[in-house]
Parts: structure tokens; sequence; C-alpha cells
């Protein structure tokens, strides 16, 4: 072999080694971009759709948790941690809410045109509307608020003038946000709107526990100091009025009023937390159309024996209340006989409720209906928090109990007591019960004009996008001359007309037959009565009511430090669960 053929296979295997090194070298390049792509696209879209939820929520934990921490600390009265510090906090997170839905509400009216879903579960007219008015009494505190910073604005931070002014401004958006985009299904810059929203959510809860401390602790003063009067000693009485004089003659006024309206103060922060967390839970979500229907106007015919026992309790209830209030503050013997006053109401409220929603119950059994499986975030966050809140109930019944049955003292209302204490517990029981079997009923609502028509089978129906060489309109009357076309339904979509024609055989005599159903009556009026029911039992422990600080038998058992903190837990969740049995059996006498 001549060298230079050597030469030539030797240059040629060199140059075929390049080139098959520079063809993976550019292979390899091509694999690290296509993976570096997949990459940038995974951390932008799929990452956070998956795990946006648990990020978010862990954040808004966190929050509440900064803001539960700064609240223990300024109810141990540390002297590191002031009022200030925690109003502080509170501010900067309601001014980061005012900003989130200042930013959703100009993104929503630039894209106006956009079509967005709606899940009409969400909330309704009445919960807004009532959320709207306890917002008002919640802004005439914040009132009151500012009248008394400025009575002692020579020695208060400015932070107790400046907090009242946010809320106001917070609760004026945030009612507005309620009115018109809380039924909202967020599907764009779903991360940022998950942040958005859980951040509003623990705002509002956080001003809730503020409500709540404030409360328990002036209620907790009073009850220190009526014990003073009687006698007892080693009990420190925390005095919150500051160290100078006021400059108007209204101080005192703006001072004792605000407890009177922290009760809806508290139950407003509450209530628009919990819609909140159904718009949370709605980010992103499918909404199935064929159970996304809104309801039709419920009947109020035969509502008569409800409302008047209804009312009646009502009224009973404010009676009880004056009387409580008043003896509260007179010798032993009244004190005593106020309880026990309070104790044999409270047995025979109980007992009436706890007959009505067996009643309710039974009629349900014998219906025999298939419940409706059909996702709902919104009736599934009723249905938790009404479990979640009798919790405290139950909590605080079953240390009664145990006190009762243990204690070495027997005052007149002690086995009172035990009885009433059981029948909150029964009565908490059954009332969830008939809650959720209500809720979880199927409806037949479609094509409904009147529910107390008898059902017919719809013969005709035209959509837009169906439609015949007809113009839309097609009369089958003409082939059915026995037949009489009752009610025509025409809904109106953004895809065009909907026209619907139900008929129902024609009754004799030409009247149209109603089928008044005495079930269905039955129930509207037993959920009527339990509605007026929750309204006066959230009443008396929410105007100053409390015999479980004054009867002395859990304090003898548990202790004073105890059995103040168990009630501190237990009272709120008792009244945020009063309040929500009335919206959830409102919506049950909807529903029937």
């Amino acid at each position: 072999m001549s060298p230079t053929m050597v030469e030539h296979n030797s240059l040629d295997v060199t140059y075929l080694n390049k080139y098959c090194n520079s063809s993976s070298s550019s292979s390899s390049s091509e694999n690290d971009k296509k993976i570096w792509t997949k990459l940038k696209l995974n951390l932008a879209e799929d990452y956070p759709r998956k795990n946006a939820a648990i990020l978010s929520g862990q954040y808004g934990t966190n929050v509440l948790l900064i803001g539960a921490a700064l609240m223990l600390a300024l109810a141990y009265h540390s002297p590191s941690v002031k009022e200030d510090h925690l109003l502080s906090f509170l501010t900067c997170l309601m001014i980061l809410q005012l900003i989130w839905m200042l930013w959703y509400m100009l993104v929503r009216s630039r894209h106006k045109n956009a079509r967005t879903e709606k899940d009409v579960h969400a909330t309704t007219c009445w919960i807004r509307g009532g959320l709207t008015l306890l917002a008002l009494l919640s802004m005439i505190m914040d009132v009151f608020r500012i009248g008394y910073y400025v009575g002692y604005q020579s020695c208060v931070s400015a932070v107790l003038g400046v907090y009242p002014v946010i809320h106001a401004s917070h609760t004026i958006a945030q009612v507005h946000f309620l009115w018109f985009h809380i039924k909202d299904v967020i599907k764009s810059f779903e991360t940022l709107e998950r942040f958005g929203v859980i951040h509003a959510v623990f705002t509002n809860l956080l001003l809730w526990s503020n409500g709540v401390m404030s409360e328990a602790e002036h209620f907790l003063n009073n009850h220190k100091r009526r014990l003073s009067a009687l006698g007892y000693g080693n009990l420190t009485i925390v005095h919150t009025e500051p160290q100078c004089n006021c400059s108007t003659s209204t101080c005192s006024m703006f001072s004792s009023s605000l407890y009177y309206l922290y009760p809806f103060n508290i139950e407003y922060h509450i209530f628009v937390s919990a819609m909140l967390f159904v718009m949370w839970k709605n980010i992103g979500r499918t909404i199935d159309l064929s159970s996304n229907r809104k309801r039709l106007a419920t009947k109020t015919q035969g509502l008569t024996l409800g409302p008047i026992l209804g009312l009646v309790a009502l009224a009973s209830t404010i009676g009880i209340l004056v009387v409580y209030v008043t003896h509260m503050e007179g010798s032993v013997q009244t004190r005593r006989s106020a309880i026990s006053m309070f104790y044999i109401y409270g047995i025979v409220m109980l007992a009436l409720m706890c007959s009505a929603c067996a009643s309710g119950l039974l009629i349900y059994r014998a219906d025999h209906m298939a419940p409706d499986s059909s996702k709902n975030p919104s009736r599934q966050l009723d249905t938790e928090l009404l479990f979640g809140s009798s919790i405290g109930s139950w909590f605080m019944s079953w240390c009664s109990i145990v006190a009762v049955v243990g204690a070495s003292s027997s005052p007149p209302y002690r086995w009172t007591n035990l009885i009433y204490s059981l029948l909150v517990v029964l009565e908490k029981c059954i009332q969830n019960l008939f809650i959720v079997e209500s809720l979880y009923r199927r409806q037949d609502d479609a094509g409904r004009v009147d529910p107390e028509l008898v059902a017919s089978p719809e013969i005709f129906s035209v959509t837009s996008s169906l439609a015949p060489p007809y113009n839309g309109i097609f009369n089958r009357a003409y082939d059915a001359p026995n037949r009489a076309c009752v009610a025509i339904e025409n809904e109106q979509e953004e895809s065009g007309q909907v026209y619907k024609l139900a008929e129902v055989p024609k009754p004799f005599g030409g009247q149209v037959a109603h089928a008044p159903n005495i079930k269905r009556r039955i129930l509207k009026n037993i959920a009527v009565f339990l509605i007026m029911c929750n309204i006066s039992l959230w009443i008396l422990p929410a105007f100053g009511c409390r015999p479980q600080y004054e009867n002395g038998l859990e304090q003898e058992a548990f202790g004073f430090s105890i059995w103040t903190t168990t009630l501190n837990f237990a009272v709120p969740l008792n009244l945020f669960y009063r309040m929500h049995s009335v919206a959830s059996l409102f919506e049950v006498f909807r529903r029937v």
C-alpha cells in the first residue's frame, strides 16, 4: 500500500470523525434546548396549575398564624406586643386586599365583552342583601371608632384613627365585589387570582378573630367586675381606657356602643370569608351546565303556623334578654332566678326545635327520593361549616354535663342546666341532619313555572343551533286539539333564543288544576319556624345572655381560667353556627 493511500485514508478517517462529532454535538444541543423549553413550559403552566392551590393555602395559613400569634400575645397583655401592632398588621392586610380587588375589577372591566362563567350556587341575592346590612352596621361601628379616636387623639396612636378609615373603605369595596364578582369562575391568571382570593379569605378571618377577641375580653371584664362586687378577690380587671381625658363629651357613648355592634361585625366577616372560600374553590373549575341552573321563585302559600310560632319565639326571646340583663345586676337570689328562667326557656325552645326537625325528617323519609350527587362547592362548604361550628357548642355542653353531675353544690338551676345541655347536643344533631337531608335532595325544576302544577312532559324544544326552516316556531297544538298549551318558557342565551312549549291535559271546566302538597307546606312552615328560633338563640348570647359564665357550676369543676378559655373558644363558634343555620334553613325553604 502506498504512503499516499495511507495518508488519504487517515485524512478520511479524521474528516469522518470531525463530521460525526459535530453532528452529535448539534443533536445534543438541540435536545438540551428542547428539554429547557419543556421545563420552561412546565414551570410557566403545568406546575402552577397543579400546585397553586397548595401554595396559596399555605400562604393563607401562615398569614392566619402570624395574626393569631399577635392576638395571643396581646391577650396575655405582653409589653412587647400592643394593640397598635395588631391593628397595623390588619390594616396592611386590608390594603393588600383592596389593591387586589381593584386590580381584579379593572381587568374584568377591560374584558367586559369576554364571557365569564358563573356559579349560580355560590350565593343568592338575599344573602348578599343580608351581608350588605351587616356591612352598614360595621361601618357605623367604624364611625364610632373614629369618634373615639378624635376624643383621645392626644394620647393614643394614630393607628387607632387610620384603622377604622381603612376598614370602612375595605367594607365598601368588598360589598361591591360580593355583589358583582363573587359568582365568577376564574380561568385567567389563575395562580395570581388564587393568592388574591385566599388572601381575602384569611384577611376576613383575622378580622373576625380580632372582633371575637375584643368582644370576649369586654364581656370577661364585666364578669370580673360583677364577681368583685360579690366579694371574690384575686381577679385582674384590665382597664382599656386611655390615660388621658377625653376632649369631647361623647367618648363614653362611643366606647359603650361599640360592643353592641361587635356581633354584626363578627358575623359579617365570617360569612364573607366563607363566600370567598367558595370562590377560591371555583377557580379553574369546569361548570356542569346541567346542574348550574338558577332556581325559580318559591311559593309562600300556606305559611301560617310556622311564622306565628316563630314570631312568638322571637318576642319571648327579647323579653328573656331584657329580664336577664337587668336581673344580673341585682342580688344573688335575683341572679339565680334569672339563670333558672333562661334554662327553662331554653329547654322549651330546644324541645320544640327537636320536634320540628324530627317531623321534617319523617316527611323526607316517606318520599324515598334519590340524593343529588352533583358537585357543588357551596353546598359542600355549608355542610362542613355546620358540623365544624357544632363542635364548640357540643364541647361546652358536655363540659356543663360533667360539671353538673359531679357538682358538690346544688343551686336551683342545677338539673335544668343538665337537661338544657343534653337538649343542645340533641337539637344540633337533628337539625344538622334535617338541613343536610334538605340540601342534598334532588330537585326537578326544569321547565317548571309553578311548583304546585302537575308535571307534564315537554312536547317541543327548539334552540337556535337546531332550528328548522320555520323561523324557530312550530305549533303542535293543532295536532292534539284535546290538549291546551299552558306554559311557554323563553330563555335568552348568548347563542340565541330558546323556545320551549309545554303542555298539560286540559282540566275539567277549563280551570288550571292546582295540586296542593301538604308535605311541602309543612316543610316550609318547619323551615320558617326553625329560622326564627335560630335567630332567637343567636340574639341571647350575642347581646350578653351567657349563663355559663354566671352559674358557677362549671367554674367550680374546671377553674376560672380553663372555663373562660373554653367559653372564649366555644361561644363564637356557637354564634356562627346559629347564623349559618339561618342561612342554610332559608335555602331549605327555597328548595322545598
